[in-house]
């Protein structure tokens, strides 16, 4: 009796809570959104990719595997000009400038990232449209696709640098060693930093009204999480791995484990601090 009760009080809160999503209309183009009006196009959004064919959800992850790729290529062109002028510290400062490329690419071409999506396939969830059976095979789906994508552009990009002069052999080993040269619960805790700094960078572009404030996002974001050297899985897993197949100074199990830490603690960081923290924020708002 007394659960028949608990499983009754919950369905009318769900109620209440579906009840003002669908209040939270859309706001004039010269207001900014409402937590709610943001959250609908949140939870909306994510509801979508539920509904793509899997077949559909890995060649959008695996484009966007891809297109981190650009990034790479950039951070990697920009350490190799400078090297003869600048300190190896500073250098890791200054690929923070052209870090955001790919994002720019991926998240206004709408491939789906992993780390930008977690917060957002995680709503629907919350909002009890969705198991978390469905959420851990469509973050499985994705991871894979961003994987390939990333390892597939990593081959190209060990090839093509040196062909081109634009990089060595020498910068890719650096880059890799870098990412890698941390304990891995230091790498756990700055791939949750950086997981949270991805879920905000959906919020955010979500709350934007047009493509320059997007962009502006993106880049001050992506290029924060640079500067400070934070982990992220899907540009570090081009980054280690690249320097995996180029030389011996970075092992597979060392590419496995740094990947593995970083894609937890990506997607703790996304779910927890941002889609659970600011779903409860307005379920306790409504309540």
């Amino acid at each position: 009796m007394e659960k028949n009760i608990m499983i009754e009080e919950e369905d009318d809160k769900q109620k209440n809570i579906d009840e003002e999503l669908e209040k939270s209309e859309k706001s004039e183009d010269s207001q900014a959104k409402s937590h709610g009006e943001i959250l609908k196009e949140q939870i909306c959004e994510g509801q979508k990719i539920y509904t793509l064919s899997t077949s559909s959800i890995i060649m959008s992850s695996l484009t966007a595997g891809l297109e981190i790729g650009f990034s790479y290529m950039l951070l990697c062109s920009v350490f190799f000009y400078y090297s003869d002028s600048l300190a190896v510290e500073s250098l890791f400062k200054i690929i923070a400038l052209v870090y955001p490329l790919g994002f720019i690419l991926v998240v206004l071409g709408q491939s789906i990232l992993f780390t930008e999506q977690t917060s957002l396939l995680t709503l629907p969830v919350l909002n009890r449209q969705h198991s978390i059976f469905s959420l851990l095979r469509l973050w499985g789906l994705v991871i894979f696709g961003n994987l390939l994508g990333g390892c597939l552009i990593a081959f190209v990009l060990v090839w093509i640098g040196p062909q081109l002069g634009i990089f060595d052999t020498k910068t890719i080993v650096k880059i890799g060693e870098h990412v890698a040269g941390f304990s891995l619960p230091v790498i756990l805790v700055s791939a949750i930093l950086a997981g949270w700094m991805m879920g905000l960078l959906s919020w955010l572009v979500t709350s934007s009204k047009d493509t320059v404030s997007r962009i502006i996002i993106i880049f001050l974001i992506t290029a924060t999480m640079a500067f400070a050297g934070l982990h992220h899985s899907i540009i570090g897993n081009i980054e280690v791995f690249a320097a995996f197949i180029s030389g011996p100074e970075v092992s597979l199990g060392t590419f496995l484990s740094v990947e593995a830490v970083a894609l937890a603690g990506n997607a703790i960081g996304g779910a927890f601090f941002v889609a659970l923290l600011k779903y409860r924020a307005f379920v306790n708002n409504v309540g």
